[in-house]
């Protein structure tokens, strides 16, 4: 049997504690390994956040300060900003056009849309009733509907001046259609005084024994043609034997 000097060493060697490397060994085998310390990525302290001040006029408006009419765009780069914008294709379809369409003569030619307003300016007088009462039924006629083409191209460019906002023009077109109005004014004038020279006429051929006014034959049958006529009727008449025509009386 060993001795009690002899077992002492071993004894005190079992109760000396184990160094760090031995016992860590010996709990990482047994699953009880110590808590690695971690420090966080920032070094801020969690209380010292950041304070947002919020502005008293702020309306909370993500849109503000962007402007269609201005072109200011976004307020904030988007993944498309760097892309090129596509450019529209120089391509004008070939359409054929009657040069002499009807719809040009409301315009100042075909290729120009309206007259400037020194070309406006370059005008003549109105006619005048004494100067209308000269020509036929027929130069009359022409001269009504070629006032109201020329009034047809002012219209025209009164409107599109006003669509176009050109703000200059609109003095020396008015001038211009004052004088096609007074010239058609004289036209209706010098109508008007036909028409009531027509029904006086109208009135006097009645009573008129020279003036057929039946329709049938001539409308003006003088006195001596008349007797001559009648002679003829009457010897025609002995001749065939049968009664001779009398004429139409006057209406």
């Amino acid at each position: 049997m060993a001795s009690l000097s002899a077992t002492r060493p071993c004894i005190s060697r079992l109760l000396r504690p184990c160094d760090l490397q031995a016992g860590s060994a010996v709990l990482a085998q047994t699953g009880f390994a110590p808590a690695v310390m971690r420090a966080s990525f920032s070094s801020t302290a969690p209380q010292c956040k950041r304070k947002v001040r919020h502005s008293k006029t702020r309306d909370n408006n993500r849109f503000r300060g962007v402007s269609l009419l201005r072109r200011t765009g976004l307020r904030e780069p988007v993944s498309v900003s760097d892309e090129p914008l596509p450019r529209p294709a120089n391509f004008l379809p070939d359409i054929k056009v009657d040069p002499n369409h009807g719809l040009y003569a409301f315009f100042a030619g075909q290729d120009k849309l309206m007259n400037t307003p020194a070309e406006d300016r370059e005008h003549g007088r109105a006619w005048t009733v004494e100067e209308l009462r000269k020509k036929s039924w027929e130069d009359l006629q022409r001269l009504w509907w070629v006032c109201c083409r020329e009034r047809n191209k002012i219209a025209t460019a009164d409107v599109e001046r006003k669509r176009a906002r050109m703000g200059f023009g609109a003095a020396e077109s008015k001038n211009r259609d004052d004088a096609v109005k007074k010239s058609m004014k004289s036209i209706k004038h010098v109508l008007t005084e036909r028409f009531y020279l027509w029904e006086d006429a109208y009135e006097l051929a009645k009573n008129d024994p020279e003036i057929n006014l039946s329709g049938q034959g001539d409308v003006y049958v003088p006195i001596e043609d008349q007797q001559y006529f009648e002679e003829e009727d009457a010897k025609a008449a002995k001749v065939d034997g049968s009664e001779p025509i009398k004429p139409a009386p006057a209406v």
